[in-house]
């Protein structure tokens, strides 16, 4: 019988009490990897007083002493990494480099969060009045919590988590029920080698129910979620209702916008790595293509070329450039969505529908697609379709190009590929999308950079990672002190 998951309450593993779990298959291979609890929101709600019950000793453990706790889970995820990024290829699909790199990204994160000593600084103001000083410290806002996605199962964890107990607050992640094993792993390693205080962390499997014990539970001060747009939308509202700060992270349709100055050569390569990497299951990838003048007929036969000789399979294999997407139910929705886009009026330049791998017939493989002439009105351009496709759109100019960047739902990401300064600033300045890449296909910001993320595809006010974290991991408080000359103690 294969595993049941358990969660991490107080310092300890408990089995959960749900009535219903989930099977969790290899999605290439269809081995059963074990079993997820949909927790009972009793077992949340549990969490959550555990965690307000650490947050006393812990956020009076001076700061310098938090991150030693840091350090050495830096440690740690580094000397099992090949481990970890083994396990998010196996539950999750992608490739075994595109996991690699996953697992460099969250400890990235955790290196920043070591910095908190001077992240977590205040500010001081002498003399603002005669005898009367300022000061603007940040202390810790309480219980947090995420709730992870299931496309970077050991990354988007890290956004928040290393940032928000290095501030001194308790934390409670709820992985996605559809890829649990990773973060799973991780707590077993923090359970194991980490010596934390109990409650400081904590991991509850579950589903919406959970979710919705996050979201009302007065203990719990704030809330990090990546997913898609409607379920964001939810997450804010819902928690914003309920006093909490809450960041959420929404959808994407990140278009590239190719000049006809583009570097050929290069640019159709970095636009097939953004829109087929991590089999287009990242909030960043390239999702259409919009070919300004010229560029429409090299382009085009250039990332055709590309999508076509992509190699598909299973990540773990020797390679292998594309994996799976997550499930056969995402399948058949991204096989609907193209079939969608070809009655709309497009034509399929590189179909990878009805995909079949040898040895891996049951597998949930959806291979690279190229769509042309897709109706920019058409409901293919306003839907995430999150699978291995890119549609062409052919415009004008640079000022046609930027006006259909900025009149889309959605603003994660937009990119330019040019040999000129000029549309580079322009594009770089007018474009309304929270990343911005100049000549780069995944605009992924370092982890000393906030992850930005504009109108349908983000809500709230302080994204993750970087200073951004700082600030909304934690409260400041002005404190306007006098100390009168006649108080002074004579010596």
């Amino acid at each position: 019988m294969s595993e049941k998951l358990s969660n991490y309450i107080n310092g300890q593993w408990a089995p959960s009490a749900a009535a219903n779990f989930l099977d969790i298959h290899n999605p290439a291979t269809g081995e059963l990897l074990g079993l997820v609890p949909l927790s009972p929101g009793e077992e949340m709600d549990r969490t959550a007083q555990y965690a307000e019950a650490a947050l006393a000793d812990w956020r009076n453990t001076p700061a310098g002493e938090r991150i030693q706790y840091l350090f050495k889970l830096k440690r740690i995820l580094e000397d099992h990494f090949d481990e970890l990024a083994t396990i998010i290829t196996q539950e999750c699909g992608k490739t075994l480099g595109e996991s690699h790199g996953e697992m460099v990204r969250a400890i990235e994160n955790v290196e920043v969060a070591c910095g908190i000593p001077k992240l977590m600084q205040g500010d001081f103001s002498e003399d603002i009045a005669t005898g009367i000083d300022e000061i603007m410290i940040r202390q810790p806002v309480g219980v947090c919590g995420s709730i992870v996605p299931f496309n970077f199962p050991g990354m988007i964890a890290f956004w928040s988590l290393p940032y928000a107990i290095a501030c001194g607050n308790s934390y409670i992640v709820k992985p996605s029920e559809k890829v649990p094993m990773t973060l799973q792993r991780i707590f077993q390693l923090i359970d194991e080698h980490l010596d934390l205080p109990p409650g400081v962390v904590q991991l509850v499997h579950g589903s919406k129910e959970a979710v919705d014990v996050m979201l009302d539970h007065p203990a719990i001060r704030a809330i990090s979620f990546v997913g898609s747009t409607p379920v964001a939308r939810y997450v804010y509202s819902r928690g914003a209702a309920n006093g909490k700060r809450v960041q959420a992270q929404g959808g994407a349709k990140n278009p590239i916008i190719v000049l006809p100055d583009a570097d050929m050569e290069m640019t159709p390569k970095i636009a097939a790595d953004s829109a087929f990497g991590c089999a287009g299951q990242r909030c960043l990838a390239a999702s259409v293509a919009v070919t300004v003048g010229d560029a429409r007929h090299t382009f085009t036969e250039a990332i055709a070329d590309m999508a076509a000789q992509r190699v598909t399979g299973y990540g773990l294999d020797d390679g292998v450039q594309m994996g799976t997407v997550i499930n056969h139910a995402s399948v058949n929705r991204i096989e609907g969505l193209i079939e969608e886009g070809l009655h709309e009026g497009a034509s399929a330049l590189v179909d990878g529908r009805r995909a079949r791998i040898s040895g891996y017939e049951g597998g949930s493989f959806v291979k690279p697609t190229v769509l042309a002439d897709v109706n920019p009105a058409g409901n293919l351009i306003k839907t995430e379709i999150f699978g291995p496709v890119l549609s062409l759109v052919h415009v004008n100019n640079i000022d046609e190009a930027i006006d259909f960047v900025n009149t889309g739902q959605y603003g994660n990401m937009a990119c330019l590929f040019t040999t000129s300064g000029y549309a580079a600033r322009k594009f770089r300045h007018e474009a309304q999308a929270g990343n911005i890449g100049i000549n780069i296909g995944v605009a992924a910001p370092m982890a000393y950079f906030p992850f930005s993320g504009w109108k349908d595809s983000f809500f709230g006010t302080l994204h993750g990672q970087s200073d951004h974290a700082v600030e909304f991991f934690t409260q400041t408080k002005v404190v306007v002190e006098r100390w009168p000359k006649e108080w002074s103690r004579q010596f």
